[in-house]
């Protein structure tokens, strides 16, 4: 069975433009949506002629508002759209409460119309929930990883830039939606239209399928020390159980306290604090993305008890968990959940 990708390159020229419906979820991410549309924009533009079109939809059909605060002005609600389009859905913050039943039940309908559709940054969340993404390969944007994969078990959930699974797409969020676009444009136009739209939008490090979301550990940490990354990654890949302090020296060949002076001296503090902090961020997000229990939650970032996570936790955010529970910013200084660029 051809590809919607390689069906839509043979038939172009036969039916007209390539036609994009943008699902607008409440408070959407504005680049991921920008990043999507205008690559498609500038290959009309570059070709000549309208070789693809675009609508906005919405539920209720007026207007959107993104999570920066700009209106977009809607061109259709939740109706019918012709099974050649392709489908977009545009999350951003709060997606769960933005997957609405109305929402989720369009989805359900098109996708068993045979519509092609793709979650962009936080979009996937909306596919998944209607369950769409089963047994499908997907992404989503890094800060929503935790969350998304306690509540769907049957995705299966990469970290990579953006993902194609036959007619399921989805991008992590950000710039990695003109990764995609891009790549839609080379299979239905050719290469060389897509690297023109690439040069027209100054964007010279075009990524695939195989590039990860997250900047290398050196490059987030500011440092650049082999055993330390080694370390730093088997900490982040070892949340629900951790590895003690001995255990994640003898792994990279040194002592403890080789391994204590490292951290003390590249960032400045022990790496028990560093793991404490690693495990209370995934708690965080946990926290504001799910509905999980603050016992599961704490279960779920290695800790034994519920009041030792709470103790830990106030000590970190200065509130407690079930304060946490239901917020949608943290205590001041504390870095934002959701973000979802």
């Amino acid at each position: 069975m051809p590809s919607p990708m390689r069906k839509a390159s043979q038939t172009i020229g036969e039916t007209g433009p390539r036609r994009f419906v943008f699902l607008l979820l409440d408070r959407f991410t504005l680049l991921a949506f920008a990043s999507a549309i205008e690559p498609l924009r500038i290959a009309n533009r570059v070709a000549g002629r309208e070789i693809y079109s675009w609508v906005l939809a919405g539920e209720g059909g007026e207007t959107a508002t993104c999570s920066n605060g700009t209106a977009f002005r809607l061109d259709i609600g939740l109706e019918e759209i012709s099974r050649d389009d392709v489908l977009l859905i545009c999350g951003g913050i709060d997606v769960q409460r933005a997957t609405t039943k109305a929402v989720v039940s369009w989805l359900r309908r098109e996708a068993r119309r045979g519509v092609t559709m793709g979650g962009l940054c936080t979009g996937a969340y909306a596919m998944a929930r209607a369950g769409l993404l089963d047994g499908k390969r997907a992404t989503i944007h890094w800060e929503n990883q935790d969350g998304f994969l306690e509540e769907f078990e049957e995705v299966r959930l990469t970290k990579s830039v953006f993902v194609m699974d036959g007619s399921r797409w989805s991008t992590a969020g950000g710039t990695s939606s003109l990764d995609l676009m891009l790549k839609v444009i080379a299979a239905d136009h050719g290469e060389t239209l897509a690297n023109t739209v690439a040069d027209q939008l100054i964007y010279n490090a075009i990524r695939t399928d195989q590039d990860t979301q997250r900047l290398s550990i050196p490059t987030r940490i500011g440092v650049r020390h082999p055993k330390l990354s080694q370390v730093i990654q088997m900490m982040e890949g070892n949340i629900e159980d951790p590895l003690s302090p001995a255990d994640l020296a003898d792994k990279v060949g040194m002592s403890t306290r080789q391994l204590e002076r490292l951290f003390r001296r590249y960032l400045n503090r022990s790496p028990k604090r560093y793991y404490m902090e690693l495990r209370l961020q995934k708690a965080r997000n946990l926290l504001m993305q799910t509905d999980m229990s603050v016992i599961n939650v704490a279960l779920a970032c290695g800790f034994a008890s519920p009041s030792h996570f709470s103790k830990c936790y106030r000590a970190h955010y200065s509130t407690t968990p079930y304060r946490e529970r239901g917020t949608q910013s943290g205590p001041p200084g504390a870095p934002p959940v959701r973000l979802s660029i």
